[in-house]
């Protein structure tokens, strides 16, 4: 199941997280008058894109499996995962394909492959004036976040079905109450930005109007793509530094040279 989705601003605004935003413009220490300022002006901001823009996002459900260290979708395709170095406290390394059901279980589990963006035109308002741009770029980032958290919602609710029940407000939504995680691509448990050719040639990501650039990156910038899954247990975690012995089996398992594995998780290689 593949689909297709276009809101209006007014749509996902209230998904925004404010938290993030004010992080963005190093408000967190700020008196409460200089933040109240700053979101007049954002929200001031958010109803001019209403009128002029909107955003987009991709969604498909696939039946998935695990096999090691690797997400296996029905068809034929392995999306491989990478391994913590350093255990958490209770002495585990985690990996997401630990929250996907073994593929000795045949087909028993799903996966969802996402993407969402803005409009190209959002993040690059025509201004002189350097706020108003800046104000424009962290906004239209924010955006894609909150469509990416629609979305989510939809899909854990009405397309796939997992959580029919869930009734959640926006700050418990924020605060991740929700079943299962929303995993992107370039965030710490998922750092190579390669994964994104894959995602792309899963759910086209052109249909929406995000293209990507040789290494990866999307455009807009303003755009988040990844995975979907639903797993009680599911949690985000740190990576940390892999060492070369995993660069290595990292770069069989995706299937490319070792130095092109490198260039994609050059942040992710230990000292090793």
């Amino acid at each position: 199941m593949r689909v297709v989705r276009k809101y209006g601003v007014a749509q996902v605004a209230p998904y925004v997280n404010w938290l993030y935003f004010y992080h963005a413009w190093q408000m967190g220490g700020k008196r409460r008058g200089e933040r109240e300022e700053l979101r007049a002006d954002a929200e001031g901001m958010l109803r001019h894109f209403d009128m002029h823009y909107h955003t987009k996002a991709v969604v498909a459900l696939f039946n998935a499996a695990a096999e090691g260290d690797d997400i296996l979708l029905e068809g034929g395709v392995r999306i491989p995962m990478l391994r913590q170095q350093t255990p958490e406290g209770n002495g585990e390394c985690l990996c997401l394909a630990d929250f996907v059901a073994p593929a000795t279980k045949g087909w028993s589990d799903k996966v969802a492959v996402f993407a969402a963006t803005v409009d190209p035109m959002m993040e690059n308002e025509p201004s002189d004036d350097p706020y108003y741009r800046m104000l424009a770029q962290t906004l239209a980032d924010r955006l894609a976040e909150a469509t990416a958290e629609r979305l989510h919602e939809e899909v854990r609710k009405h397309l796939w079905g997992y959580a029919p029940d869930e009734r959640l407000s926006i700050e418990e939504l924020h605060a991740e109450k929700f079943q299962g995680i929303r995993p992107a691509v370039g965030y710490p448990a998922m750092p190579d930005t390669s994964i994104n050719f894959i995602i792309d040639r899963l759910i086209d990501m052109g249909e929406v109007g995000i293209r990507l650039t040789e290494n990866g990156a999307m455009r807009p910038h303003a755009s988040v793509s990844g995975l979907m899954i639903a797993h009680p247990e599911a949690r985000y975690f740190n990576l940390g530094k892999i060492g070369t012995d995993q660069l290595a089996d990292y770069a069989r398992r995706r299937g490319m040279p070792l130095e092109m594995a490198r260039k994609f998780l050059a942040t992710s290689i230990g000292n090793t």
